[in-house]
């Protein structure tokens, strides 16, 4: 049986079956293991995770005095948060024309993000003008279709994570203002807030940064100073960074609870955009390939940040729910009739019901033709039942099916 638990109250014995959050907020790469080892524990202790799920089947359970939550309680709750972000979306346009589009704009914004933080590296100071007309193409693109351009930026290689991610924290913060309904200049600083958020990691090296495996208590304590070297970069930027910019740059770490860091504020004390920037942030981290760990389906990935309680403000984050959907482009689905699907549109009428292309029978377990499915078409009687996880079925490159 599976249980969620205090980290306070894990023992030697018992085996993890996953930390609770995103595994950027601890040094373990690996998920599923015994705990035998007093190091271990002591490095789980000393982290930023405050739960874990253990497996009472392979290992040791809690005394029968510990409260605990099981998962069935556990995906119960989430999915009611999920829920509750199901109000009005913005009217897209057509999809496929905007990826033409976005994916020109991805590529001219990796060129562009890499000189910036390579002139970082450099000793040079950012020129903010230059970054302002990329956000301002991000703007624009998201504008014309809002799924275009944040589903696209997730599909990037480990090698340029670091580039990229910063592109695509930039596109959905873009987003996640617009559906927050924030005036136009502040929707542009989000973006270039977003934009900006880990420019600290310039000083930090490759080596750490693109390590392929588990990263040392050093190393890892290393990457937590990222906020603080990346405030001090935005202390010489031509022109000056703006105030909200610093704040997410500084403290897009922090949690909801006060378990971040690096200042351990909590509710309130955070700034509305770095609270943003922590949904942005963490979302586009665990649906990334890493060289250390394959990225989560996007649906999948909301669910489970759904369940970690305490990491984000609730408002902010059913509002990324809406601006992404609670099955974003890209996810994989079973629908009622058996058959599996690929979420490649949103839909205006309900985020439970965007439009699938099918290309599977989970029946016969063979490709069957490949249809889709718009799930508020008022005579469609389908319904999704479940997300599912691609390497489950043995699937590669169903991102191909969203973009054709």
């Amino acid at each position: 049986m599976l249980k969620k638990v205090s980290v306070a109250d894990i023992t030697l014995g018992m085996y993890i079956h996953e930390l609770c959050g995103s595994w950027m907020e601890h040094p373990f790469w690996k998920s599923g293991f015994a705990l035998e080892d007093q190091a271990d524990l002591y490095s789980l202790k000393s982290s930023a995770v405050t739960e874990v799920w253990i497996d009472t089947a392979k290992g040791l359970d809690l005394p029968e005095s510990v409260i605990s939550e099981e998962f069935a309680q556990a995906a119960q709750r989430a999915d009611a948060l999920l829920q509750g972000a199901m109000l009005e979306s913005i009217t897209p346009v057509a999809m496929l024309d905007e990826i033409k589009r976005a994916l020109d704009l991805c590529e001219r914004s990796r060129a562009a993000v890499i000189s910036m933080f390579t002139d970082v590296r450099m000793g040079k100071a950012i020129d903010i003008h230059r970054a302002d007309g990329l956000v301002d193409e991000m703007t624009q693109s998201i504008l014309r279709h809002p799924s275009a351009l944040i589903s696209l930026v997730r599909l990037k290689n480990a090698d340029e994570y670091t580039y990229m991610h910063s592109v695509a924290v930039c596109a959905l913060m873009i987003a996640l203002a617009r559906q927050l309904n924030l005036p136009e200049k502040r929707v542009s600083e989000a973006g270039l807030a977003g934009l900006l958020h880990d420019i600290g990691k310039m000083s930090i090296s490759d080596e750490i940064l693109n390590k392929p495996g588990r990263l040392t208590d050093e190393e890892f304590a290393k990457v937590r100073l990222h906020p603080v070297y990346g405030a001090k970069i935005l202390l010489t930027s031509q022109p000056a960074a703006s105030a909200l910019v610093y704040d997410v740059c500084l403290h897009h770490h922090e949690k909801y609870d006060g378990n971040g860091y690096p200042k351990k504020l909590a509710g309130e004390q955070i700034s509305l955009f770095a609270r943003m920037a922590a949904v942005c942030d963490v979302y586009d981290a665990i649906t990334s390939d890493r060289p250390y760990k394959k990225g989560w389906g996007p649906a999948e990935s909301l669910q489970r940040m759904a369940q970690w309680d305490g990491h984000f403000d609730p408002k902010v984050f059913q509002a990324f729910v809406r601006a992404v959907g609670i099955y974003p482009v890209g996810s994989l689905v079973r629908l009622s009739s058996g058959r599996l699907g690929v979420v490649i549109d949103q839909n205006e009428e309900s985020l439970l019901k965007p439009k699938v292309k099918v290309f599977f029978s989970t029946k016969s377990k063979v490709p069957i033709e490949q249809v889709v499915i718009n799930l508020a078409h008022a005579q469609c009687q389908e319904t999704i039942i479940a997300r599912e996880q691609a390497d489950d079925w043995g699937f590669r490159n169903l991102d191909d099916l969203w973009r054709e």
